[in-house]
């Protein structure tokens, strides 16, 4: 079997693994969780949660993999189930240092095996724009480049993940601002996350806003004093 076959059989037992264990987490918690506006459907949750044990970090942690590692699944959901079944605190911290460790491990199959490991698994013309881009081959400044689109909602933070073992940019440097620039939107939606578990689905929604606000706020007063147009130079290989 060529290495394209095996590539290809790979991505769809993944899909299908992926795809089972989503149907299994909603048979396994929908029961309960449609009645999460009462204490004891909240109750009944909890419960749910507590009896998966390991289990259920398993579950996610599988969720986490293939939201990051095949790129198919978004990030929110995942974070915001993580925010359901352990809280803003546990949550959050289960989702960035699950992040790191693919992430970290990402990177470092890139590094040995190159661009061909990256057009397994992206776009080969995609990452071939960002790559050849004289903003992301510059030293100076690739490291302030990755923490603006690891900050920015939408950026497609695991297509980075892919690219940046292709950069010029140290590893531990990475690592440390793939992890910790992820936190604004993990905080976002792990903490929307809990408040939907109590049935309280405003506050989980206001949560979520108010937080997305305040960094597209950060971000937007840096982007007006920056001479370069760093960001919008960043954004634009997107396209």
């Amino acid at each position: 079997m060529s290495r394209k076959n095996k590539v290809k059989l790979f991505k769809i037992i993944l899909a299908i693994f992926v795809f089972l264990l989503i149907i299994g987490m909603i048979g396994y918690l929908f029961p309960v969780m449609k009645n999460l506006s009462t204490r004891e459907g909240q109750n009944a949750f909890e419960n749910k949660v507590e009896n998966s044990g390991v289990y259920g970090l398993l579950l996610l942690f599988g969720l986490q993999v293939a939201q990051i590692f095949l790129i198919i699944v978004p990030g929110e959901p995942v974070e915001i189930l993580a925010g359901m079944c352990y809280g803003g605190l546990w949550g959050s911290l289960f989702i960035m240092l699950s992040a790191c460790v693919i992430s970290t491990t990402i990177f470092l199959l890139v590094r040995k095996f190159g661009r061909r490991f990256v057009y397994d698994f992206c776009d080969k013309e995609k990452v071939a724009k960002i790559e050849n881009s004289k903003l992301f081959q510059n030293p100076k400044k690739i490291e302030l480049i990755m923490l603006i689109l690891f900050l920015i909602p939408g950026t497609p933070k695991d297509l980075l993940v892919y690219v940046a073992g292709l950069l010029p940019i140290r590893p531990v440097r990475f690592i440390l601002i793939s992890t910790f620039a992820r936190v604004p939107s993990i905080i976002t939606s792990t903490l929307a996350g809990e408040k939907l578990a109590v049935g309280d689905w405003k506050m989980g929604i206001l949560l979520y806003v108010a937080i997305l606000l305040v960094v597209l706020l950060i971000l937007f007063i840096y982007n007006k004093f920056d001479k370069d147009k760093v960001t919008e130079k960043a954004m634009n290989s997107f396209k």
